[in-house]
């Protein structure tokens, strides 16, 4: 609550520099915000009387928002890239996708690598297993196994998470 918008009795006034100007009424301190040329703003309304402060209550307002505009660009977002292989990959194929997957992590982003079965390509579920664990061997330098390999439905998914977040 703003200026008019305080309808308390009493209140305990605060000014700009931040010192304690006492309790007094809401109409008064109202009067000494606006021959300051500046806002009267309740900061604590459950406090018995309210807290309010002596502020220009638009450049309040100005700050916060340059902080969380501030805090959201050092912020980063953890996406994950999905590589998709097949249980017959040839080895020159496993090493494009390797080098696509080392190319995530050091975006700092995770990956999810997931071997689809088709058919009766289930019953080659080892071969696939030997697959994901050569593959998580040679990005070994770059990231670690999030999570080892496992069956979903028709697919066998490992994750993979940067080296630097673990």
């Amino acid at each position: 609550m703003i200026n008019e918008q305080i309808r308390d009795k009493e209140v305990r006034l605060i000014d700009e520099e931040g010192n304690q100007l006492g309790i007094v009424s809401s109409r008064e301190a109202q009067k000494i915000a606006d021959e300051r040329k500046l806002d009267l703003v309740k900061i604590a309304p459950t406090a018995k009387p309210p807290v309010c402060r002596i502020m220009d209550y638009g450049k309040y307002k100005f700050d916060q928002a340059k902080k969380e505009k501030e805090a959201r660009k050092k912020q980063k977002t953890v996406d994950v890239k999905e590589l998709r292989l097949s249980p017959s990959i040839d080895t020159h194929d496993i090493q494009v996708k390797v080098k696509k997957a080392i190319e995530f992590l050091k975006d700092g982003d995770k990956v999810k690598v997931s071997i689809r079965f088709r058919g009766r390509e289930i019953g080659h579920s080892k071969t696939a297993n030997i697959i994901l664990e050569n593959f998580a061997k040679d990005i070994s330098e770059y990231g670690v196994v999030d999570k080892p390999p496992k069956m979903e439905a028709k697919s066998l998914v490992m994750f993979l998470a940067p080296k630097s977040s673990k």
